[in-house]
């Protein structure tokens, strides 16, 4: 790991928009830079550049941060490596920390495998092409399948020696450990201890991953040896280093023309996409005959949102299409389907095409993945209505995984007039089936949050605690109410005073919300509607309407805790006492006054680094949390940071800022704990219609209770957010 005095000065020396000019032409605009977006076709200005802030952001696209996000997205490279590419480019020395015997010793393997694998490849490539078998049988193979030299070349393409351990002998004799030629599975270990090379005889393609390191190799047999063989081609073996279910073959080579197209075409073989980059055509990956899972579509996703299945148009090739498409729709992917004429697959039409050609070709015979099932499966039922309705139900849980309703509703509609069905019909299946996977999507994010609250309580109880002059056991809440909120997480006996309705009514002497926040209460009515200044967290991807209420209001309170997390406020705590604490802590304290852990587990993480090291010295939290260490971390950060919001005080009272902060700040997390009461009343309410609560009295008195309790609490969070805050 690199050390965090390193990273920051890596930051502070990485000029911002002199890191974008190496790749866009900016133009000043009054404090600013603007210049056209590299991430998206931008046809005027939208990315905006901040010397001051040390920011970039395109406010079309919305991708952007600091010098080292803008770095991993032009070069497609991981965290750590863009560190080191603007090291490197500042002339800062980078000298990795310390690390433990279990680590090094993990991280050594790890070099280790790549280290043999590196060699390997330039040794299959160098064997081919110096050899006189390599060139004689492996050269001969690339040539004989019309592949160019700077193919050949850009693919490590390579040959492997038909003999037991021509490769291993090699390798032992440049000082590789035969340990690791095993554990690459480059040589597979006989059981009286010798070790033969896995791919002898075989023509070599190595699998570059994203981060341009081989990670494994296929090997195709050739000559005829081929003939009657099951398994033409033989990959390496799952490693520490490398898992076939996460890789897509080409990605590497094809990553920077998938982002600046906003496409990837997707192929089945290593021949089709060497022919397709021959073509001309270079946003193109393998899934290399495996159905897709979840990895290798985020993979994608890191890229474009658009992918096509390209695949022929024999019987094999429709069924190849029709695999793992409802785990792509279900990841917001945008997927077409192109089928090629009959005798061609990507490999041969490519060849018969140029790019240009290709690209018509492509543009004139892709069909929506939806639209394509809906005319296969109907093709197939004929006029059996058993089959008929098995298709429909087929088509409908389909169209439910999708995430965008609008593309849901519209898609439902063109399947009614393809299968002439009331659409209606069809529209209650597909929100049938919708709720459904809401619903186990809760579920799972429920587990993952008991899981996170788990690691996070554990991290707390063994980090040191930072110090407040909150008294023990009392409330940080700096409201004038000396009765601290119960919630549903904590539940405490009820004060039956009532003073208000339960919904928020701001009164006149309260600041009006920031700009461009919307009002609290106003959150999207449909289940998984996006919620407008909702980020995608690494957990939950598609929240329901009571996540994102939740998701939505955390992201307010973080976007104050990364701004002015370091700052000290002054107020009155539960007891009416004086207390001076930072900002961060009073958030953190306040909310584990009441039993409430951040359902973000990202948003709770943040907080709680930023309260362990807010007393360090020199500390502030935008830059701790822009420069940490963890990706995700450092982009929430930016995003943060960057995003269009501002405190106003308007014109019914004069307040100073830091007095806006801590009326706003109070006021969301009342509203925060006012959604929980509220979560937990509708779920207590649907009890009440249960049978097994129903028809139990005693059920029903503990429930009706429980209603009567929370509607007690809910009534004085409502008092409070009607009431003056006190700030001193």
């Amino acid at each position: 790991m690199i050390p965090q005095s390193t990273i920051d000065r890596i930051v502070d020396a990485a000029n911002i928009v002199d890191v974008v000019s190496d790749y866009v032409t900016l133009r000043r605009s009054g404090a600013s830079y603007k210049g056209l977006c590299p991430f998206h076709d931008d046809k005027t200005p939208s990315f905006s550049v901040s010397p001051a802030r040390g920011l970039c952001k395109c406010f079309s696209c919305g991708k952007g941060g600091n010098a080292v996000h803008f770095i991993m997205e032009m070069e497609q490279m991981n965290y750590l490596e863009a560190l080191k590419h603007l090291a490197k480019k500042y002339g800062i020395p980078v000298e990795e920390e310390e690390m433990t015997d279990e680590q090094r010793q993990r991280m050594n393997e790890r070099e280790s495998m790549f280290a043999v694998n590196e060699w390997a490849a330039k040794y299959f490539s160098q064997t081919m092409q110096n050899n006189q078998d390599g060139r004689a049988i492996g050269l001969a193979y690339f040539r004989s399948r019309g592949f160019r030299d700077d193919i050949i070349a850009k693919f490590r393409l390579g040959f492997c020696l038909d003999s037991p351990d021509a490769m291993s002998k090699e390798a032992k004799a440049k000082g590789y450990n035969e340990k690791y030629l095993i554990e690459t599975g480059l040589c597979v270990k006989r059981d009286n201890g010798t070790i033969y090379d896995r791919f002898r005889g075989r023509a070599m393609f190595p699998w570059v991953a994203v981060n341009g390191k081989v990670v494994a190799f296929g090997g195709r047999v050739l000559d005829a040896r081929t003939k009657g063989v099951s398994q033409k081609y033989v990959n390496s073996p799952d490693s520490l280093i490398y898992h076939k279910a996460n890789e897509l073959y080409g990605i590497f080579q094809a990553k920077k023309q998938i982002a600046k197209e906003d496409m990837v075409y997707m192929v089945e073989g290593y021949t089709d996409v060497l022919a397709m980059h021959q073509c001309g055509i270079e946003n193109v990956v393998a899934n290399s005959g495996t159905a897709l899972n979840e990895a290798q579509i985020h993979l994608l996703h890191r890229f474009t949102n658009n992918i096509t299945l390209l695949y022929d148009g024999d019987e094999a090739g429709i069924h190849a299409a029709t695999r793992s498409t409802d785990m792509l729709l279900a990841e917001g992917m945008n997927v077409k389907i192109l089928l090629l004429p009959d005798g061609d697959d990507p490999d041969s039409f490519s060849r018969k095409h140029n790019a240009q050609e290709f690209k018509e070709y492509v543009a004139a015979h892709q069909t929506d993945f939806i639209l394509f099932k809906t005319n296969l499966l109907l093709k197939d039922a004929q006029r059996d209505p058993i089959k008929r309705a098995q298709l429909t139900e087929d088509i409908v849980r389909s169209i439910a995984v999708i995430p965008d309703e609008i593309i849901r509703s519209t898609y439902v509609h063109e399947c009614a007039e393809i299968l002439n069905m009331d659409e209606a019909i069809l529209m209650r299946g597909a929100n049938k089936n919708r709720a459904a996977i809401l619903e186990n999507m809760k579920k799972e994010a429920q587990r993952e949050r008991e899981r996170q609250t788990r690691l996070l309580n554990a991290e707390q109880a063994n980090a040191t605690s930072p110090s407040t002059s909150t008294p023990a056991g009392g409330s940080s809440s700096l409201a004038g109410d000396s009765t601290s909120i119960s919630t549903p997480s904590s539940p405490s006996s009820s004060d039956s005073s009532s003073s208000g309705p339960s919904s928020f009514n701001p009164s006149s002497d309260i600041p009006p919300m920031p700009d461009d926040i919307p009002p609290f209460g106003a959150y999207p009515e449909e289940d998984d509607a996006p919620f407008s200044t909702v980020p995608t967290t690494p957990i939950i991807t598609r929240q329901s309407q009571t996540e994102q209420r939740f998701i939505g209001i955390e992201r307010l309170m973080m976007t104050l805790v990364t701004r002015y997390g370091e700052q000290y406020i002054e107020g009155e705590n539960a007891d009416g006492e004086q207390a001076q604490m930072t900002l961060a802590e009073f958030v953190q304290n306040d909310l584990a006054y009441d039993g409430i852990t951040l359902r973000s587990p990202l948003y709770a993480k943040m907080l709680t680094l930023t309260c362990q090291h807010v007393h360090d010295e020199g500390f502030k939290a935008s830059k701790f949390l822009l420069n940490n260490q963890e990706e995700d971390i450092s982009r929430e950060a930016a995003d943060l940071i960057s995003e269009r919001y501002q405190l106003s005080s308007g014109n019914q009272m004069e307040q100073s800022e830091e007095e806006l902060k801590v009326t706003y700040l109070t006021r969301l997390l009342l509203d925060y704990k006012n959604a929980i009461v509220e979560e937990e009343l509708k779920q207590y309410n649907a009890d009440l219609t249960r049978p097994e609560v129903k028809n139990d009295i005693t059920k029903m008195l503990d429930t009706m209770r429980r209603i009567k309790e929370l509607g007690d609490i809910q009534r004085k969070i409502a008092k409070l957010l009607g009431d003056r805050v006190v700030v001193r």
